[in-house]
């Protein structure tokens, strides 16, 4: 099982979606600190400067986190809609 840490930034970020989009983020974080391949159709590895970085697609919302497999942290690192996150 891997922890969920938050940059401010998008702790700030979720804080300002409206309230069943959050719980709908959260539900999948949720899903994806306990068990990354159910959600393996929505996960996709990020390329250029992105490198290294992974996305979460929750509907027409993304978030982009950070995996540090030796220390079993997700760390998230954006949340926003997807036209304005990347």
């Amino acid at each position: 099982m891997y922890k969920i840490e938050f940059l401010r930034e998008a702790v700030e970020e979720l804080e300002k979606l409206d309230r069943p989009v959050q719980k709908l983020i959260k539900e999948k974080l949720e899903i994806l600190s306990n068990n990354p391949d159910l959600l393996r159709n929505n996960i996709k590895p990020l390329k250029g400067i992105y490198s290294g970085l992974y996305r979460l697609r929750v509907g027409n919302y993304r978030v982009i986190y950070r995996l540090k497999k030796e220390r079993l942290i997700i760390l998230i690192i954006r949340i926003g809609h997807r036209r304005e996150v990347y």
